[in-house]
C-alpha cells in the first residue's frame, strides 16, 4: 500500500495571483492549486503546506525568496497570527488594486457583465480607521493575564495582542487596561466578549457575560467607566438583554455634516465600520442616484436611514423598507429628529420573500437603493421593474453576489450596468465593499 502523502511538508512555489481572502495563490510540486497565507502575486516563497486536500492544498509562507515590488513591512506586531488583517504586508495602494480587480473579474465570470465606467475607489485613513468590532476575550492562566483581541487566524484563539492598529486609537491603544479590568473581576473567566461601537463623541462597550457580576465587580466598572470616558453596558443573554451599566448612558451618534443628518443607534446597530469613507460613499451614491424634488425613491435594507435620511434632505420622497422592526424604529425617530419625517416613510418587510402585496410595493419610484446583507438581493430584483424604477444605486458587502445580482438586472431585467467601483471601506483585510450603478 502506498504511503499517505505528508501534509507537514515544504516546496518553493512561484505566486500568480491573491485569493478574495488575502492569500496568495500558485501552483504545488503535485500541480494541485495552493493557497499561501502571508505571500502575494509575483513571488517566489517556500511553503509549509497544512491541508491537503483533493483539489487543492493549503499553508503558510516560510520564506519570501523573491519578494514582490508591493510587499511592505507589517505595522502591527501581531500580524501573521491575528486574524483581524490579511493583507497589511501589501502596500495600500496595491491592496486597492487587488480588490478592483477581483471586482471587475467576478462581475464577468459571475455575471457575465462589465460596468461602462470604473469608478475611482473612495479611500480614507488607512489606520485607526475601525469603530465597529467584536473582541474576543479569554482568561488564559498560564500566561497570567486575560487576552482581549482578535481571534488568532487559524484558530478559535485569541491573539495575544496590546494594541490594535486598524481600531480606532482610543480603544486600539487600550487594549492592556481592557484585559486588566477583566482581570480584576470575579467572572473573569466567564466573560467571553466585548463588543466596540463608536459614535462621533462617545464609546460604548457592550461586555458579554455569562454569569451575574457580583456588587464587587459592578463597582469595579463603574469606577473605570468613570475613569476610562468608556461607556459600558452589560449583555448576560441575547441582543435584546443589553443594558447600561449607568442610566445616564449618551444615546451614540454620528453625523453627515454635508447634508446636516445627524443618525442615533444602539451599541449592537449595524453601521458602516469606517466613518470617513462611509460620508463619501453617501456623498458618491447621492451625487450618482440624482434624486431631487419630486422624485419618489425606494431605499431597500434601509437600516438606520443611512441613506433615506440624506436622499430626503434633497427634497426627494422616500420609502424605506428593512426586515429588522427595531431598525425601523430607530430609522423613524432618526428622521423625527432631523425634521424629515414627512418625507421618509419606513416600513419593516421581509426582503427574501415575495412583497408584490405590500402597500409599498404597489406604488412608483423612478430610483431605487439597495444595501443588502452578504446574501444580496436576488428576490427583490425582480420587482423593481414592474415599479417602475430607472436607475438603481447597490451598494454591496460582497462582491460575490453584486456580480451575481449583475447578471439578473442586466440579463433578465433588461438593466445596463452603467459604473461600478470599491470603497477602500477595510484596509489591510480582504473584504472588499462596492458600489454600482444601474440603468434602464
Amino acid at each position: 500500500m502506498a504511503a499517505k502523502a505528508r501534509k507537514d511538508v515544504q516546496m518553493d512555489i512561484q505566486i500568480r495571483d491573491l485569493a478574495h481572502d488575502g492569500r496568495g495563490i500558485g501552483t504545488g510540486d503535485d500541480g494541485k492549486t495552493f493557497f499561501a497565507h502571508g505571500a502575494l502575486p509575483g513571488e517566489q516563497v517556500r511553503v509549509r503546506r497544512e491541508k491537503k486536500r483533493r483539489d487543492l492544498d493549503e499553508g503558510v509562507t516560510e520564506a519570501v525568496l523573491s519578494p514582490s515590488k508591493d510587499r511592505v513591512e507589517p505595522r502591527c506586531a501581531a500580524f501573521g497570527q491575528c486574524g483581524g488583517c490579511s493583507l497589511q504586508h501589501l502596500s495600500p495602494e496595491a491592496q486597492r488594486g487587488a480588490k478592483q480587480h477581483m471586482l471587475l473579474e467576478q462581475l464577468q465570470r459571475l455575471g457575465g457583465v462589465a460596468p461602462q465606467e470604473i469608478l475611482p475607489t473612495l479611500t480614507g485613513p488607512e489606520w485607526g480607521y475601525r469603530r465597529r468590532a467584536r473582541l474576543g476575550v479569554k482568561d488564559v492562566r498560564r500566561k497570567g493575564r486575560v487576552l482581549v483581541g482578535f481571534r488568532e487566524r487559524r484558530t478559535p484563539y485569541v491573539t495575544d495582542m496590546v494594541r490594535c492598529e486598524v481600531l480606532i486609537p482610543e480603544v486600539g491603544e487600550r487594549l492592556e487596561a481592557l484585559s486588566e479590568l477583566i482581570g480584576r473581576l470575579s467572572i473573569r473567566d466567564r466573560l467571553p466578549q466585548i463588543e466596540v461601537a463608536a459614535g462621533d463623541e462617545h464609546i460604548a462597550l457592550v461586555l458579554r457575560h455569562l454569569e451575574p457580576f457580583t456588587a464587587e465587580d459592578l463597582a469595579i466598572l463603574a469606577d473605570f467607566e468613570a475613569d476610562s470616558g468608556f461607556w459600558l453596558y452589560l449583555q448576560p443573554k441575547g441582543p435584546d438583554t443589553v443594558r447600561a451599566l449607568n442610566e445616564a448612558a449618551p444615546p451614540l451618534s454620528y453625523r453627515l455634516h454635508r447634508h446636516d443628518v445627524d443618525i442615533r443607534f444602539l451599541p449592537t446597530d449595524f453601521i458602516q465600520i469606517n466613518r470617513e469613507i462611509n460620508c463619501r460613499m453617501i456623498d458618491q451614491a447621492l451625487d450618482w442616484l440624482g434624486a431631487g424634488p419630486g422624485e419618489a425613491v425606494l431605499d431597500l435594507f434601509s437600516g438606520l436611514g443611512n441613506f433615506a435620511l440624506p436622499i430626503a434632505r434633497q427634497g426627494a420622497q422616500v420609502t424605506a423598507v428593512e426586515g429588522e422592526a427595531g431598525l425601523v424604529a430607530r430609522g423613524r425617530d432618526n428622521a423625527e429628529r432631523n425634521g424629515l419625517a414627512e418625507q421618509v416613510d419606513f416600513h419593516v418587510a421581509n426582503l427574501f420573500e415575495d412583497v408584490s402585496r405590500e402597500r409599498w410595493a404597489k406604488g412608483r419610484y423612478s430610483r431605487a437603493v439597495l444595501d443588502p446583507p452578504r446574501s444580496g438581493a436576488r428576490e427583490i430584483i425582480p420587482q423593481l421593474g414592474r415599479m417602475g424604477v430607472e436607475r438603481i444605486l447597490y451598494v454591496s458587502c460582497h462582491p460575490a453576489t453584486l456580480a451575481r445580482d449583475s447578471g439578473q438586472l442586466v440579463n433578465e431585467e433588461g438593466y445596463t450596468l452603467r459604473a461600478a467601483g470599491i470603497m477602500d471601506m477595510f484596509p489591510h483585510t480582504g473584504h472588499a465593499e462596492a458600489m454600482a450603478v444601474f440603468e434602464r
